[in-house]
This record gives structure tokens, C-alpha cells and sequence, in this order.
């Protein structure tokens, strides 16, 4: 798949109704510091297509992107912020699981993980509600270029083991810096929204 066209469609804390027509999502999930905005501008080849925070946790919406005309990426609130007030973190999680949960558009997601470190508590608990739920979802291993090219297939192991990943669990390892894994990832989308059309 190749992007042709992106624009940033609203920001909404709950999900929006889209009058004349409702084009499938792909969300994008992830902990607040993994990488999320840097990874929504460097797939979609804009630079400041989404803000890029110092802050982690800043992104408290869900935020729509329109790509090619045809489908919406969708920036979920990252989780796990510690600084982030209690009863912020419980609203945020309350509209993720609202969105994830109930939203008939949403064909597919992307979860991001931080190759560096071993996947958290909230990492595993979502990779384990995205496999009950039996929702087509691809593990994103950010930040490749930190660790270096030799080290990228154990951390990719270290991943699937700790989350407890089935054989044929799609994943790739993805650098915002250097581009590494954008067209797999592209490819990736582009078969997810093959499949949730013919399942429509």
C-alpha cells in the first residue's frame, strides 16, 4: 500500500459518527512514551502530521486521521503514564475500551511496544484482550535504531515470549528515524483492510 494523501480529521473523546459514509479503522495503541506520534508522521511521511510531546500522556483523545480517502488511522490516548492523575488514567482507559470494544468500523490495530525494554503490565493486558477479542492486530517493536541491527531478532523474541505471542503473530520491528519496517507495516495495513472489506 502506498499513502497518496493524509489529513487530520478531529480529535474526539468518544468515537465520532461520520454522516454519509463510515470508512474502516485501523487504531493505533501504545504506552505513552513508546513512540506513537513519531511513528504516525514517519508512516504517513509527514513531519508534524501529529504533534510530537516532550510531555508523556499529553494525547488525551482520540485523534482521526484520514488517509488515501478510504480509511481512518486512529491515535488512541497512551496508557500507563504514572504522572497522570487516577482518575484521568481510569477516563482514558474507559474511552479505549469504549472504542475497542463497541466500534463496528475498527477492523485492526497496531500495538506498539518499546524493543528496549521488556512489554509492561498494560502491554500484556492489552495484547491479551486483542487476542481474546480475536482482533486482527500486528506488534510494532519501536525504536530499532537505539539498539542496534544485531540485537533487533532477540528483542523481538524477548517480545513475543513475554507477551505470549502465538507462532504466527504478525510483528515488526520499526525505526521513525531511519524508516526501517515502514513498508512492512504498510503492507500490513493495506491486507487488514483487504480482509475487514471482505468480512463486511
Amino acid at each position: 500500500m502506498k499513502i497518496e494523501s493524509v489529513s487530520f480529521v478531529m480529535s474526539a473523546v468518544e468515537a465520532p459518527h461520520f454522516q454519509g459514509g463510515t470508512p474502516p479503522e485501523i487504531a493505533v495503541s501504545g504506552r505513552s512514551n513508546v513512540g506513537k506520534s513519531s511513528l504516525l508522521n514517519s508512516l504517513c511521511g509527514r513531519r508534524q502530521l501529529a504533534m510530537v510531546s516532550g510531555t508523556p500522556g499529553k494525547t488525551q483523545t482520540l485523534n482521526y486521521f484520514l488517509v488515501n480517502d478510504a480509511f481512518h488511522l486512529v491515535d488512541l490516548p497512551g496508557y500507563g503514564h504514572a504522572k497522570a492523575p487516577l482518575d484521568v488514567r481510569n477516563r482514558w482507559g474507559r474511552m479505549m475500551q469504549r472504542y475497542l470494544r463497541t466500534r463496528a468500523e475498527l477492523v485492526a490495530c497496531v500495538q506498539l511496544v518499546d524493543c528496549r525494554h521488556d512489554p509492561s503490565r498494560e502491554d500484556q493486558e492489552m495484547v491479551r484482550w486483542l487476542l481474546e477479542a480475536g482482533m486482527p492486530f500486528c506488534i510494532v517493536a519501536t525504536k530499532v535504531d537505539k539498539i542496534g541491527v544485531t540485537k533487533i531478532p532477540a528483542a523481538l523474541r524477548t517480545i513475543a515470549k513475554v507477551l505470549e505471542l502465538p507462532a504466527d503473530q504478525p510483528m515488526i520491528g520499526y525505526s521513525s528515524e531511519t524508516g526501517a519496517g515502514r513498508n512492512g507495516l504498510l503492507a500490513w495495513i493495506g491486507a487488514a483492510l483487504d480482509a475487514g472489506r471482505g468480512n463486511a
